[in-house]
């Protein structure tokens, strides 16, 4: 069996979206044109960023939220908002 045709297995067989399902195959049929030594600079730069794991976790989003301090209770904060809006009624002459 060929190498792409067990990479194409082990890519389907994976947890990943249709789309970057697609992403992936696109790539790959672009890698194929590189030469030897572009490949395994690919290759390192993304073993690397594996490695390094992912920029954004689901704990980090997670933990995000009450971010916003304030001693005042919502409604009072709410009503402070309210009372700054400013509007102009302007006649636009249709």
């Amino acid at each position: 069996m060929s190498i792409k045709k067990k990479f194409r297995i082990f890519i389907k067989n994976q947890s990943m979206t249709h789309a970057e399902r697609h992403i992936v195959e696109t790539y790959s049929a672009l890698f194929e044109s590189l030469s030897a030594v572009s490949k395994l600079e690919l290759l390192e730069r993304l073993t690397n960023s594996i490695k390094k794991g992912r920029r954004f976790d689901e704990k980090d989003f997670f933990s995000s939220f009450g971010g916003f301090a304030s001693d005042k209770p919502a409604e009072e904060i709410n009503k402070d908002i309210r009372e700054s809006r400013k509007f102009r009624t302007k006649d636009l002459n249709l």
